[in-house]
């Protein structure tokens, strides 16, 4: 078994790498977007499934695609990668003193078949104060960052009171349910590691 992992985010590679399981990395070009319809629980598995279908390229058998997709959610409202420095400001601005949710959608596909799941962390900020934003978002400059943070970084250091769920959702893979869901993908109890 061989993964195909569909991603330009360095932490989901990171993140891949450090399970120890071979694969490569294949781009996938895709328009993100989904129907606003859709209830903000279900967006990061649609745009997980959405890049898995724009994958063209053939697939030998025994090589597994691997799409996922973050977002943070905060009541109810997504919260994308901020475009500029006050769209992040006002983001975290938002999230602090609260409660939000984040959600990573991950699809597999093979050339035999396709599943695909979501794993939400609830993440409890503690109240952040303007230089405390401000800070971060002038040293770190999360604008690739659903949320505008990344839980790895200063921010999640000294704002993150508590997690309920897992910590590497929150970075962009949920590694424990990820290998759970690969191995019941090839069926079982064979090891995935090198």
């Amino acid at each position: 078994m061989h993964l195909l992992l569909a991603s330009k985010s360095p932490r989901r590679r990171e993140l891949l790498a450090q399970l120890g399981i071979s694969f490569s990395i294949v781009n996938v070009d895709v328009e993100e977007h989904v129907d606003a319809a859709l209830p903000a629980a279900q967006v990061a598995e649609a745009l997980a499934m959405l890049k898995a279908g724009a994958y063209t390229a053939a697939m030998a058998d025994g090589e597994v695609l691997v799409t996922a997709d973050t977002v943070v959610v905060h009541q109810e409202q997504v919260l994308g990668k901020p475009h500029t420095r006050q769209e992040a400001v006002s983001m975290l601005q938002l999230l602090s003193g609260d409660v939000h949710q984040v959600y990573t959608g991950v699809s597999l596909r093979s050339n035999q078949r396709s599943v695909s799941f979501t794993e939400c962390t609830q993440v409890h900020f503690r109240p952040l104060s303007m230089r405390e934003i401000d800070y971060y978002v002038d040293h770190y400059r999360p604008f690739d960052k659903a949320g505008a943070y990344g839980i790895q970084e200063w921010i999640g250091m000294v704002g993150i009171e508590r997690l309920e769920g897992c910590f590497y959702n929150v970075m962009g893979l949920p590694l424990a349910r990820l290998y759970r869901e690969l191995q019941a993908f090839v069926n079982g109890n064979e090891s995935l590691v090198d």
